[in-house]
């Protein structure tokens, strides 16, 4: 036999020569601090391998925060900037320079369509320049890009450096002959 669930419980062997009131003042003068919990109902029977639990003797707590168990199921979660961003600066430059040829376009985040493409590997620039990768055809890509940009209504865009990229030489040309065309630029 075993008691299930009380505040007033004991694992003593169950003794029916002792009546309700001796056995709950037996326990009471045993432990001197169990006037400080609520009571609870006892009940003894046959062993049970799970005790019973009222459900009104519990209060479930409200989670203020996120746990550290809560934010490692969802690992990929994003942050608010992340989230608003791209609506926020929805015309997004990329420029790619190669060993041979300079590609610039014009991208809208939200639906990933491009507004606009300068490539000097595009059949009729390619023949009309010198080179493909100087800065002549950085001023080129430049101005193409932001007259193209102006055809689809787009007068302002965003650029996102790559990690440890720096706004300077041939890419600095490409973005200053974009502003002179008349983007502005959105930090």
């Amino acid at each position: 036999m075993s008691c299930l669930v009380s505040s007033t419980c004991s694992h003593l062997p169950f003794d029916s020569s002792l009546t309700r009131s001796t056995r709950s003042s037996k326990l009471a003068s045993s432990v001197s601090w169990q006037s400080s919990f609520p009571k609870l109902s006892i009940h003894i029977g046959s062993v049970i391998s799970s005790p019973i639990v009222k459900k009104d003797s519990f209060v479930q707590a409200a989670w203020t925060r996120r746990s550290r168990g809560e934010a490692a199921k969802r690992p990929n979660k994003k942050s608010w900037k992340q989230r608003t961003d791209m609506y926020m600066r929805p015309f997004l430059l990329n420029v790619f320079f190669s060993r041979k040829f300079i590609h610039a376009k014009v991208m809208h985040r939200p639906t990933s369509k491009v507004i606009s493409v300068a490539t000097t590997n595009a059949r009729d620039i390619r023949t009309n320049i010198p080179s493909l990768v100087d800065d002549e055809a950085c001023r080129l890509i430049g101005k193409l890009i932001a007259e193209r940009s102006m055809e689809a209504d787009v007068y302002a865009v965003s650029y996102e450096p790559r990690k440890g990229e720096r706004i300077e030489g041939k890419l600095g040309i490409v973005i200053d002959t974009i502003k002179e065309h008349g983007i502005v630029f959105v930090p």
